[in-house]
């Protein structure tokens, strides 16, 4: 082995990468962006270690509750469906429930939070309140965080599985020789859209229910409402990642648009952790994002047991987020 060999290939590599100034960006800008977006996510005051919900009525919890609603790291939740929020405290969603006018509290006696809140309470002079006690299994962290794992799959597979792909066809010329075929661009994306959905749907459907039988996570709702939102996500998502495909010439510049679609997907939609009492902003950046649709409705689907119509909303919002993804990119698309 020669070293002056190595040493050429070396430096062809490196002035090679350096002039590249879409991945020297990525790998540079990127990761200062991914920091800077955590600081801003976390920032501002520490969440309420406590989670209380009082049910809506003529009384105003701050100055007609008992004095541990006004203490500090406490949230007070507002509910208006008594069942809701009593299946809140059977899941330890909530620490406990108050009844203002009615003068009664449910809680759940396996709850820790719930039991602290309870001493609270009566240590407060409050024995007027009457104890509903509940039972029911907890949502622990496994149940609440597989809907996020199963939607964060399904959005690299979409993403890398039809966005790289494409330009790696254009870049070897591949696409060049199909545009000499009767083949259209319409036909030839909605051959690549389906199958990319087929692939993605089949893993997801193995992933779930193998580590359901796994772990036994929650599952409360009804699994074809779930995958109805899984086919409708996923179509969502492979018509982003046609729409960074349409016209990128290069693996390289791929992969950091890519990138810079998926991570913010994936830090801000509600994948590994609640946006509840985050900056405002962030919440609303979120909205933005259909992964966040898709999280959101199977995690209603699998934890809260919510049927179709009460994912609806989420469902049409997919919709048309695939819409206008899909006209962009078909509008856009390029062979060369």
């Amino acid at each position: 082995m020669k070293l002056k060999h190595v040493a050429a290939v070396f430096i062809a590599r490196n002035k090679e990468f350096f002039r590249d100034r879409a991945a020297l960006g990525w790998n540079v800008i990127f990761p200062v962006l991914i920091v800077a977006a955590f600081a801003f996510v976390f920032s501002g005051p520490p969440p309420a270690q406590y989670k209380v919900g009082v049910l809506n009525g003529g009384l105003h919890p701050a100055t007609d509750g008992p004095a541990l609603l006004n203490l500090k790291y406490l949230k007070v939740i507002p509910f208006a469906d008594l069942h809701a929020a009593i299946r809140k405290v059977e899941r330890h969603q909530i620490d406990i429930l108050l009844d203002l006018e009615g003068h009664r509290y449910w809680i759940n006696d396996t709850s820790p939070k719930g039991y602290f809140l309870e001493r609270l309470l009566r240590t407060g002079g409050h024995t007027k309140f009457h104890k509903q006690a509940v039972t029911g299994r907890p949502i622990r962290y496994s149940d609440w965080v597989v809907p996020g794992v199963l939607g964060v799959n399904m959005m690299f597979s979409a993403l890398w599985g039809i966005g790289y792909v494409l330009v790696r066809y254009r870049k070897n010329g591949v696409l060049k020789r199909l545009k000499a075929t009767p083949l259209s661009a319409l036909e030839f994306l909605t051959a690549q859209v389906l199958s990319r959905m087929i692939v993605i749907l089949a893993t997801t459907a193995f992933v779930f229910f193998s580590t359901w039988w796994l772990t036994g996570f929650a599952m409360y709702g009804s699994v074809w409402t779930l995958f109805l939102v899984f086919a409708v996500g996923s179509f969502s998502l492979v018509t982003l990642g046609l729409l960074v495909a349409t016209r990128t010439s290069t693996e390289e510049l791929a992969e950091g648009l890519l990138n810079v679609v998926s991570w913010p997907m994936m830090l801000l939609s509600g994948v590994w952790f609640s946006l509840e009492g985050l900056n405002p902003i962030v919440q609303k950046i979120s909205l933005l994002f259909p992964l966040t649709y898709l999280v959101s409705a199977a995690r209603a689907i699998m934890i809260d047991g919510a049927g179709l119509a009460a994912v609806a909303p989420q469902l049409g919002i997919l919709a048309g987020m695939s819409v206008v993804f899909l006209l962009i990119g078909a509008i856009s698309f390029r062979w060369e």
